[in-house]
C-alpha cells in the first residue's frame, strides 16, 4: 500500500455533509491536542497534509482524505474544556452521526496520551467502540516524551487496563517514528482482512 499517494477530499461540519462511502475508512479518534494530525502526517511522511495546532480543540470537522484503497477519516478531537456547549454538542453530533452511518470502517485508531492514564472521556470513546463492536486498537502517542522506566510503568498501565479486555495497543512517537511500521502493518492488515 502507498501511503504517500493521499489527498485531502473534504471536510465535514454536519453529518448531512458526510460524503457517500465508497472505500474502506480507517478513522483516527482521541482527546484534542493527543497527536491525530502528527500521526497522520508521519504515516503519509508528510510535514502539513493534516494541519497541526499547538491549540487544542481546533479540528471542529471531519476531514477525510483518500488514498487508492481507503480514506483516512479524522475525527474531531473531544474532552476540550474551553469550546463553548453548543460546539461540544455539534462535535458529539457529528461523530455520533459518523458512526450512526454503517460506514465501511475497517479500523479506529483510537489515541490516547501515553504519558497519562486514560482519561474519562477516552475511556468512554473505548467503551463505545468496544460495545459497538467496531474492530479498533488503542495508539498510545508521545512515547518519545517518556525515559525508559517511565514507558515501562505506562506500558504496565496500559496492559492492566487493557489485557483483560483483549484490546491491542502500540507506542508511537510521531517525532522518532517509533511504532510506525506497526501501525502501517495493522492498517494493511485490517483492509486485507
Amino acid at each position: 500500500m502507498n501511503f504517500r499517494n493521499i489527498e485531502f477530499e473534504m471536510a465535514a461540519g454536519t453529518a448531512g455533509q458526510l460524503p457517500k462511502a465508497v472505500l474502506p475508512e480507517i478513522a483516527f479518534s482521541g482527546r484534542s491536542n493527543v497527536g491525530k494530525s502528527s500521526l497522520l502526517n508521519r504515516l503519509v511522511n508528510r510535514k502539513s497534509l493534516a494541519r497541526t495546532s499547538a491549540t487544542p480543540g481546533k479540528t471542529a470537522t471531519i476531514n477525510f482524505y483518500r488514498l487508492a484503497e481507503c480514506r483516512f477519516v479524522d475525527l474531531p478531537g473531544y474532552g476540550y474544556a474551553k469550546v463553548s456547549k453548543s460546539e461540544k454538542m455539534r462535535w458529539a453530533e457529528l461523530v455520533n452521526g459518523y458512526f450512526a452511518q454503517e460506514r465501511p470502517l475497517s479500523l479506529v485508531l483510537q489515541l490516547v496520551d501515553m504519558r497519562h492514564k486514560p482519561t474519562a472521556d477516552d475511556m468512554q470513546m473505548i467503551d463505545f467502540l468496544q460495545s459497538g463492536g467496531y474492530p479498533f486498537a488503542i495508539v498510545c502517542t508521545k512515547s518519545d516524551k517518556l525515559n525508559k522506566s517511565e514507558t515501562a510503568e505506562q506500558m504496565e498501565l496500559f496492559t492492566e487496563l487493557f489485557s483483560g479486555r483483549d484490546i491491542a495497543f502500540y507506542a508511537f512517537s510521531a517525532v522518532k517514528g517509533y511504532g510506525l511500521d506497526e501501525i502501517k502493518a495493522l492498517i494493511e492488515g485490517a483492509l486485507n482482512g
